[in-house]
């Protein structure tokens, strides 16, 4: 894959700021602790993983966004998911947010936290709370050092950007390398924005928004304990036109599921599957990740072999509906099948994968509906990252 853009100079919008430490939590040493707070509450929308297993900060996430109450903060820990954990987790979990709400002086229900790593392992809670005494000292407009310190196995961070017309921005960041097939609402996605959005209208639209965007992402098939995704907007920037900031928040979504595809543990290639004429907009999202998340095709974008069968397999079991007489599949742009295989040249095709991305495009023959979804290429680096993560 290629090298990520530098993303040093990124700040984050006006009346944000963030800060990073290492806390001891990762053993490795490096930045585990991170949080992002707003100088002005914050309207908000979440998504939270459906998992029935679902780690202590969903849960009380949740429970605080039925509540409705702005937001002054984020606070997450990188290398304890703190999932598994029991009642303990839940306090501990709870402590965290009200040691950080205490030194920022306000309420401890304003305050959201995300964390991840191993399932089943208690925080160290003496190291997060003198963690989260001393993050307020830290406190800048930086976005990298954030975005650095919720990485778990990822390679890289992952940021996006978007400008409004008035001057409003959206920055968003997220994590997730494995264990990544989010049905929401080990990934994070959080963006915010100094726009000033109505919170009924934020929260109506976040759900499309997440099913166009980080539920179209998969990397192997296995939905996190500790899934989520935010949206803060503080209104530093004042009245936005709520159709281009919500065009715009989407791009910015889209961007970061793509960079979590793309970062695949153990991937080299990003895997793109682009579903048209299909019943609906569900029907086309669900053949498009059925088919990113099929270890046979997975294996054959590594290999780069266009085998357009996986493919016909793949959305025939997705549940979408199909005419196979108008069917029709391309790889990288070139023609394979049309209600029955076509003559093209295997060896250039192949050629052609051999690519940072590669992408099919399905015809389903069914209706005028299109939905995209994004994984990646399955290589035996995978299976040596996930053989080794506890031991």
């Amino acid at each position: 894959m290629t090298g990520a853009p530098d993303f040093s100079r990124l700040t984050f919008p006006q009346g944000f700021r963030a800060a990073a430490m290492a806390a001891g939590i990762k053993p490795s040493g490096k930045p585990d602790l991170s949080c992002v707070v707003s100088d002005h509450g914050c309207a908000w929308a979440f998504a939270g993983t459906r998992s029935t297993t679902a780690a202590a900060c969903v849960t009380r996430n949740r429970e605080l966004y039925a509540g409705g109450a702005p937001l002054r903060a984020l606070m997450v820990n990188a290398g304890v998911a703190n999932a598994a954990t029991g009642q303990k987790g839940a306090r501990d979990n709870l402590d965290m947010a009200d040691a950080l709400a205490s030194v920022l002086a306000v309420g401890e229900q304003e305050v959201i936290t995300a964390s991840t790593g191993i399932i089943g392992h208690l925080l160290p809670m003496d190291r997060v709370l003198s963690g989260a005494e001393h993050l307020p000292e830290e406190l800048g407009d930086a976005a990298l050092p954030f975005a650095a310190a919720i990485m778990t196995t990822d390679t890289r961070p992952k940021l996006a950007q978007a400008t409004l017309s008035n001057g409003a921005r959206i920055v968003g960041t997220a994590k997730g390398s494995g264990m990544i097939h989010p049905d929401m609402a080990t990934m994070f996605a959080f963006a915010f924005t100094d726009a000033a959005v109505e919170q009924t209208a934020l929260r109506e639209a976040f759900p499309g928004i997440v099913a166009r965007t980080f539920n179209a992402v998969t990397v192997d098939g296995d939905t996190s304990t500790n899934d989520m995704a935010a949206v803060l907007a503080n209104g530093a920037a004042g009245e936005t036109d709520l159709s281009e900031f919500l065009e715009a928040l989407e791009g910015v979504m889209r961007d970061l599921a793509r960079q979590i595809a793309a970062d695949g543990e153990g991937a080299s290639r990003l895997l793109t599957v682009r579903v048209t004429g299909a019943a609906s907009e569900a029907e086309a999202l669900a053949a498009a990740r059925t088919c990113c998340v099929s270890p046979l095709l997975k294996s054959a974008v590594h290999g780069a072999d266009p085998n357009w069968g996986r493919v016909i397999m793949a959305v025939g079991r997705s549940g979408a509906q199909v005419d196979v007489e108008k069917l029709k599949v391309s790889v990288q742009g070139v023609p394979v099948f049309a209600a029955g295989p076509l003559n093209y040249d295997a060896a250039a095709v192949s050629g052609s994968m051999k690519t940072d991305e590669v992408i099919f495009d399905v015809d389903l023959g069914v209706g005028t509906a299109q939905g995209e979804a994004w994984g990646c290429d399955l290589s035996a680096e995978y299976v040596s990252i996930n053989a080794d993560y506890t031991t």
